[in-house]
């Protein structure tokens, strides 16, 4: 059943909303590849349940916090979103050796991603 596991919160001051998730939470947070200012955050401890995200600096298109959803695929769920009253607001979205990813707006105007894993993806 496709569930939330990962999210993802706007930063202004991206260093200063790292230590504030570090000091306040005791996550561990590390920057992403080479993918500019997008940083993992890892908020479960060893035998806990929880989901991870990132932090990243603000979009004024996309809001503070945006949950993604894992599907089994992208282009089947973009399709149930649109036949439900929702709108995919962005193509699907490959993310090298992780899968495929889309932000999508649900029948009250809430954003939220759905991605599907493919490690082949390019």
């Amino acid at each position: 059943m496709p569930r939330v596991f990962h999210f993802e919160i706007g930063c202004d001051e991206l260093e200063r909303a790292i230590e504030f998730y570090k000091d306040v939470f005791g996550w561990r947070i590390e920057k992403w590849g080479d993918s500019g200012d997008y940083h993992l955050v890892y908020s479960e401890g060893e035998g806990e349940a929880g989901i991870n995200g990132a932090l990243m600096p603000r979009d004024e298109l996309l809001p503070p916090v945006t949950n993604t959803i894992s599907v089994p695929s992208v282009d089947e769920y973009m399709e149930k979103i649109k036949s439900s009253g929702g709108e995919a607001i962005t193509a699907k979205i490959p993310i090298p050796g992780v899968g495929y990813f889309a932000y999508c707006k649900d029948t009250e105007g809430n954003i939220f991603g759905i991605m599907h894993r493919d490690p082949d993806a390019v």
